[in-house]
């Protein structure tokens, strides 16, 4: 491992900073210029490469959220442009297609095999922007479709099936996709449950929202959900709590299990690779107590060992006293604005989607 990243290290050519770009509504930083800025720590270093995406302005950006690799080692990308919500990319950036008009709130992107064949799972949150850039709200939706944009199924507002009252906001953020094909819907932006249904769509139970008698079940911007799997024969629903800074953990059928605060970090959906829990944290609380954490980009990404925070790409060196994770905080450098969502490839690379980043494209952090 050593001589491979000495070898990196030497041979890899430095990213060179993209021009921001203004958006609608987002607040505008001047970022300073990184030339591969290595980021990390302990195992866990990486070149950032700003310039991997190849995108022109033919595919213009909004937010890219989330993003997923298929079995034919392809980068899908989910986004909110109805131009195109998905982008397709090969590994060195370049794409390779481009689909998507109906999902202005494009926001949550799954993956699942099903034999030979890959299927994706579109979340639309509901909230979008309208021609004057002013943020509108709507109800979401959750599409099920092949990797070239055919629809085979929705899963609508959940007061069509009577778990919701008429005016409960459905706005869900994520799925999941569970070891025998069942989806759970994470209702992030609505009324903060996890629903269940099977693979066909069927509602079977949900937990979660707010007021539970076992404080354990509630749920504060449940907004991503994820399938545990590095224990085979015991897999648990992951569900971000995000403004308690932390992870709930879930058997398949919603019985609580544990709580994993991430202090300072309100964390997006986790994202396991092998023994790892990758996550982006959208926002942290700054040094500066003038600024606040939802006011500016302070966002970075988290890796873990088990329970343990190993390292803080865009952040600061994760730190324990008396086996107390303490705070983190964004690099003064901001190599990552908000930290949204993360996919690794087979190398370990790791490609990190950001929200409200000035319509930057995923950045590409290379291990070193």
């Amino acid at each position: 491992m050593n001589k491979r990243r000495d070898f990196l290290k030497k041979t890899t050519l430095a990213g060179l900073a993209l021009t921001t770009v203004p958006s609608f509504g987002f607040h505008m930083i001047k970022k300073p210029e990184l030339k591969g800025e290595i980021i990390g720590h302990g195992d866990y270093t990486y070149r950032v490469n700003e310039n991997w995406a190849q995108i022109g302005l033919s595919k213009p950006l909004l937010n890219c959220h989330e993003m997923v690799m298929d079995s034919k080692g392809r980068l899908i990308m989910i986004g909110d442009h109805t131009d195109n919500n998905i982008l397709i990319f090969d590994k060195s950036g370049k794409i390779l297609d481009y689909w998507g008009s109906a999902y202005p709130g494009g926001h949550g992107l799954s993956i699942a095999n099903e034999g030979e064949e890959d299927f994706l799972y579109l979340t639309d949150c509901g909230w979008y922007q309208d021609k004057a850039g002013q943020w509108k709200r709507q109800s979401g939706r959750i599409s099920k479709t092949t990797t070239n944009g055919k629809v085979l199924f929705d899963i609508g507002h959940p007061q069509t099936i009577g778990i919701y009252e008429p005016g409960d906001y459905f706005q869900p953020t994520e799925t999941a996709i569970g070891p025998n094909g069942d989806i759970y819907v994470a209702d992030g932006y609505g009324m903060d449950y996890i629903i269940q249904y099977s693979a066909k769509g069927e509602y079977i139970r949900h937990w979660g929202g707010h007021d539970n008698t076992n404080e354990n079940y509630n749920l504060s911007n449940a907004h991503g959900v994820a399938i545990d799997y590095r224990d085979a024969k015991n897999s648990m629903v992951v569900c971000t709590s995000r403004n308690d800074k932390a992870f709930k953990f879930f058997t398949l059928d919603g019985v609580y299990i544990k709580t994993l605060t991430l202090p300072n970090m309100q964390v997006c959906r986790p994202v396991f690779d092998d023994k790892n829990l990758y996550a982006g944290v959208c926002w942290s609380e700054p040094k500066d107590k003038s600024i606040k954490a939802n006011e500016g980009h302070t966002g970075f990404m988290t890796i873990l060992e088990g329970d343990r925070v190993v390292s803080n790409p865009g952040g600061t060196e994760p730190t324990y006293k008396n086996g107390k994770l303490q705070n983190s905080y964004q690099l003064s450098t901001k190599p990552i604005l908000h930290g949204h969502d993360v996919c690794i490839d087979g190398d370990k690379n790791v490609y990190v989607c950001q929200w409200n980043a000035n319509r930057t494209p995923p950045l590409m952090l290379e291990r070193v």
